[in-house]
């Protein structure tokens, strides 16, 4: 019982980690588009392709109940 709990801690904190990283990435794809002069198709990629990796995860947090204090 303890050894899965632990688990549940150890792996959820890795989720929460893993949004933090996600996050930063989308953020600074983001700024990085909105300070371009010309429009970047591959730019315009990486920050979609961020935001959604994101909101998955986002969901999966929000399946598993995990809150971020």
């Amino acid at each position: 019982m303890f050894q899965k709990e632990k688990l549940r801690r150890e792996y959820d904190q890795k989720l929460i980690d893993l949004m933090e990283s996600t996050q930063k990435d989308w953020m600074y794809f983001s700024q990085l588009e909105k300070m371009s002069y010309e429009y970047d198709e591959d730019l315009h990629r990486l920050a979609l392709l961020a935001k959604s990796k994101y909101f998955f995860l986002f969901q999966e947090a929000k399946k598993r109940k995990i809150s971020l204090r």
